[in-house]
C-alpha cells in the first residue's frame, strides 16, 4: 500500500476515534472542572466567562441554564458512599444538614441528564418544602415504590443520578461545600 494511502487511512481513523471519545466523554461528564467530595462531584467554572469549552459542551447537551458559582453550586452523584452505581431498582437513604445555602433542591435525572417520568410526578424535593423542625437534620427516600415522608421515585430506571443544587451559597461560591456537608447516600436494599 503506497505511503499516502496509509497516512489517509490514519489520518481518518484518527478523526473518527477522537471525535468518538470526546462524544463519550461530554455526554458521561458532570458540570465544571470535576472534584470529587465523596460520591459528589462539582466544578466552579460553569456559568462564568472562564467556562472551558469542555464544560461548555457538558452544559449544551444537558440543556441546563447554569448560573455562575456565586449564585448556585452544583452537585452530581452517580454512586452512592460506597460507590456503587446508582441503581433505579435499589432503596436509598440520602441524609443531610442544613446546607450553606439559603435554599437548596435534590433532583433525581436519568444519565442522560433527563428528567425520568414516574407515576407520581415527583421529580425533585427541596428545602422549601421542609418545616424548620428538619431543616438541620432532613431525610429523603429514593426508591422504586412509595415510601412515608420524603421520596423520590425512580419510575423503573436502571442507571440514575442526584443534582443537588445549593442557590446563594453562604460563602459566594467561592469553595465547595465539604464531604461533611453534603448528604450521605446509603444504599439499603435491592429488589
Amino acid at each position: 500500500m503506497k505511503s499516502w494511502a496509509r497516512l489517509l487511512i490514519g489520518g481518518v481513523a484518527g478523526v473518527l476515534i477522537g471525535g468518538a471519545a470526546a462524544i463519550g466523554s461530554v455526554r458521561a461528564g458532570s458540570l465544571g472542572a470535576q472534584n470529587a467530595i465523596g460520591p459528589w462531584m462539582t466544578g466552579s467554572d460553569f456559568g462564568t466567562a472562564s467556562a472551558s469549552g469542555y464544560t461548555r459542551a457538558v452544559v449544551a447537551l444537558r440543556g441546563l441554564l447554569a448560573l455562575p458559582a456565586t449564585e448556585a453550586r452544583y452537585y452530581t452523584a452517580a454512586t452512592d458512599d460506597a460507590g456503587r452505581t446508582l441503581d433505579g431498582a435499589c432503596r436509598y437513604r440520602i441524609t443531610g444538614g442544613a446546607l450553606p445555602a439559603k435554599w437548596w433542591s435534590l433532583t433525581f435525572y436519568d444519565p442522560a441528564g433527563y428528567l425520568v417520568p414516574n407515576a407520581a410526578n415527583i421529580y425533585s424535593v427541596g428545602s422549601a418544602s421542609l418545616p424548620p423542625a428538619e431543616a438541620s437534620r432532613w431525610t429523603i427516600i429514593v426508591a422504586p415504590g412509595q415510601q412515608p415522608g420524603r421520596w423520590l421515585p425512580t419510575g423503573g430506571a436502571g442507571a440514575f443520578q442526584l443534582t443537588l443544587r445549593a442557590y446563594l451559597p453562604a460563602d459566594g461560591g467561592k469553595s465547595d461545600f465539604t464531604r461533611s456537608q453534603l448528604p450521605q447516600i446509603v444504599r439499603e436494599a435491592c429488589a
